[in-house]
């Protein structure tokens, strides 16, 4: 029973984000570079195969959208400690909205790079702020994670007999759809609206932050 679980855990939260997170995808690839800043494995894969190579300087680009994700953890994890239960992620959308809000308005001339490590940072701290869904791990900026998640609940249903195993399944399943329903809405948002259109972003961060309210459900 959803009930039993907090907002934030909540498979409506689940969706929105998601959707913000495959959007955020397509507009790094479409306007920024042709770069996914979501997720850090390939700057990580590209960080070591430059300094293999001696590209100390090449390794240093790499390295710094690592640690710009990094620091989007440490940052959520500093609101969490210094504004409470339920209303530290609150204050990460709210914060994610304002700051998507300004990169709409910059112009194309400016620096890519500096666009995407924002973004990494920006999804770091939805992903590591929304980290459950419904007692079950998962993410909304990338779906690796999710998607073997999904076959696993699958596989226990079918082959142990876990009858909570096709929900669960099935919530990832949502989540996944959702995650390429934003990125697919990219497409064409960021051919007519090219850099602007991250701005629609805003509405689902503000309206998942509305849906979470003031008053923080606790899991009976």
């Amino acid at each position: 029973m959803t009930q039993g679980y907090p907002k934030a855990e909540r498979l409506a939260t689940g969706l929105g984000l998601a959707v913000v997170g495959g959007f955020l995808d397509t507009y790094t690839y479409f306007t920024r570079g042709g770069v996914f800043a979501n997720a850090q494995t390939g700057n990580l894969v590209l960080l070591g195969i430059s300094a293999a190579r001696g590209e100390l300087y090449r390794a240093g680009q790499y390295l710094i959208p690592v640690l710009a994700f990094a620091l989007g953890v440490v940052a959520t994890e500093g609101l969490r400690a210094r504004r409470g239960a339920g209303d530290w992620q609150r204050t990460v959308l709210l914060l994610e909205a304002a700051i998507l809000a300004v990169v709409g308005l910059l112009p194309p001339a400016f620096p890519d790079f500096v666009v995407n490590v924002t973004v990494s940072f920006l999804c770091s701290m939805q992903v590591n702020s929304f980290r459950l869904l419904e007692g079950m791990p998962y993410a909304t900026t990338m779906c690796t994670g999710n998607l073997r998640s999904c076959a696993y609940h699958l596989g226990q249903r079918l082959f142990a007999g876990e009858r909570a195993g096709t929900g669960r399944a099935a919530r990832y399943l949502w989540v996944m759809l959702a995650f390429c329903a934003g990125a697919a809405l990219g497409v064409p948002a960021t051919q007519w609206a090219g850099g602007r259109a991250v701005w629609l972003c805003v509405l689902p961060l503000l309206l998942v932050r509305a849906w979470l309210g003031y008053q923080y459900e606790y899991r009976s």
